[in-house]
């Protein structure tokens, strides 16, 4: 049996302990989270990008992303085959609500609600992308306002209940304070609680940092990479991704009409067009008989940012993409976007049982210790052994040790312990530091390898203590990728 079927299991217990009272419906609805999409929780603070990496994800422009009264309300933008938004009012059943849609944003009419008697906003759309994640958007952190700003916290880092997200992405601009303090009441070292292996830190807007250079992104990669290494970075978020939001969002929206007003800059004397991209103000006001108005040229601001319409007119001047198709590609790459869907794909979406399973656990193991009744004993006792003998739990319990700093050694022993237990990702390639593509025979002869080696250093008398037992948990890791090879064989 599986941790998925063992975890049904036990929640099959719970239902019937728990039949007739107010907590059955919360256990069914538990047990139909195990097989919907994995929810990713976007967060950070005020004008972070969080509604505009949304919809570079879903690849398509859903989410507001202006200041208005629906930015500061949660919002769940979930699979369906229809088009609807649900409002959920505090102590009211959910209405269903009027909206619209031009070219952008979906446009919400709260029906005379106000934002603050609203618990949460669920958006309904047809989308690809939000069949392998529900994505849910929250108000930014910092907010002048206390309610709008502790909305976030309410939803990830509750006080009395689990959180409803089995994974967050958390965008930073810069290393604040708020952000670390958000993140360590997010994280926590018990595997039964959120810890880094369900957070990834975003460098958002990493257009902006180079203040909107043609080597802006260069620059942020090369920031994220520096801040991932940081150890407070390292206890709180599994790593971090440089992600130039508005970038992405454009290029997989990108038209033709924006594409042939660019290239009325591209065509312009190189001389002439460098002094137009000096600033945003040269670009709106300067060279009336370039044939675009003002308003053309705000609105290409809008959609590109400085940085991206530099590096539009830049790659039209030098041939690498002319069309709107090839930009669109050439943007996407640029913009980080495809980084961070195969950071999702590698350490959120191979791991969705076990994250899953972790929340359904979590939310039991809770119930039964605030509600207990007669048989809870027996339920809390099974959520335990689950915890204590599922391998991928154990793993989750060593790379939480290991980013706490209480696992300690070589440097180099270390790093390949966190591979190993899956800290770089669940694939077991990357687990051995071989690329993808690598065939049967290597990747089983680096398996023998590393067992043999980590078998050695849990037997070494030398071997620090909490290594040693981690030594262990990598060896069974070791012989559960061995044992797949000879299965598929």
């Amino acid at each position: 049996m599986n941790l998925l079927d063992r975890t049904r299991s036990v929640l099959d217990r719970a239902r019937q302990l728990y039949r007739g009272t107010g907590h059955e419906p919360r256990l069914a609805e538990m047990g139909e989270r195990l097989d919907e999409p994995l929810r990713v929780a976007i967060a950070g603070r005020v004008k972070a990008g969080k509604s505009t990496l949304l919809n570079a994800l879903v690849a398509d422009r859903l989410a507001p992303t202006d200041a208005g009264e629906c930015t500061r309300i949660v919002t769940w933008y979930q699979d369906g085959h229809t088009y609807q938004v649900t409002a959920h009012p505090r102590g009211e059943q959910p209405r269903q609500l009027r909206f619209h849609r031009d070219a952008g944003a979906i446009e919400v009419d709260l029906n005379g609600l106000a934002p603050e008697k609203v618990t949460s906003l669920t958006v309904t759309w047809p989308s690809q992308a939000l069949r392998t994640a529900t994505l849910i958007d929250t108000p930014g952190i910092g907010s002048l306002s206390d309610q709008v700003a502790g909305r976030a916290f309410e939803l990830l880092a509750p006080e009395d209940e689990e959180t409803p997200a089995d994974a967050v992405l958390y965008l930073l601009r810069h290393l604040h304070r708020n952000d670390l303090d958000f993140l360590r009441a997010f994280h926590d070292t018990e595997v039964s609680q959120p810890n880094p292996v369900n957070a990834i830190g975003i460098l958002s807007r990493a257009d902006e940092i180079g203040v909107g250079r043609l080597d802006s992104v260069a620059s942020a990669r090369r920031i994220a990479t520096r801040m991932a290494a940081d150890p407070n970075v390292r206890r709180v978020v599994q790593t971090v991704v440089p992600v130039a939001g508005l970038l992405a969002e454009t290029a997989a929206t990108l038209t033709e009409s924006e594409v042939a007003q660019l290239r009325k800059v591209a065509e312009l004397p190189v001389r002439e067009a460098e002094s137009l991209l000096l600033s945003a103000d040269r670009f709106v006001q300067q060279m009336p008989e370039l044939g675009l108005t003002s308003i053309e040229r705000e609105a290409l601001l809008a959609r590109f940012g400085m940085y991206g319409v530099r590096l539009v007119i830049s790659m039209m001047r030098h041939k690498v993409a002319t069309t709107a198709t090839e930009l669109a590609a050439e943007l996407t790459d640029r913009s980080g976007i495809s980084d961070l869907r195969e950071v999702l794909s590698s350490l959120f979406f191979e791991r969705r049982d076990v994250l899953k399973s972790r929340s359904a656990l979590l939310a039991l193991d809770r119930l039964t210790r605030t509600e207990p009744r007669s048989g809870s004993e027996a339920v809390a006792a099974e959520v335990e052994e689950i915890i204590a003998s599922a391998h991928p739990f154990r793993e989750l319990q060593v790379l939480s040790a290991i980013r706490a700093g209480w696992v300690t050694g070589k440097p180099d022993v270390v790093a390949e312990l966190e591979r190993l237990i899956g800290g770089a990702g669940a694939a077991t390639p990357l687990r051995l530091g071989l690329p993808a593509d690598a065939d049967d025979p290597t990747v089983a002869a680096a398996a023998g390898d590393a067992l043999a080696r980590w078998q050695r250093r849990a037997e070494n008398p030398l071997t620090g203590h909490e290594l040693a037992i981690a030594a262990r948990v990598a060896i069974r890791s070791c012989e559960g990728m061995l044992a797949a090879l000879q299965e598929r064989r």
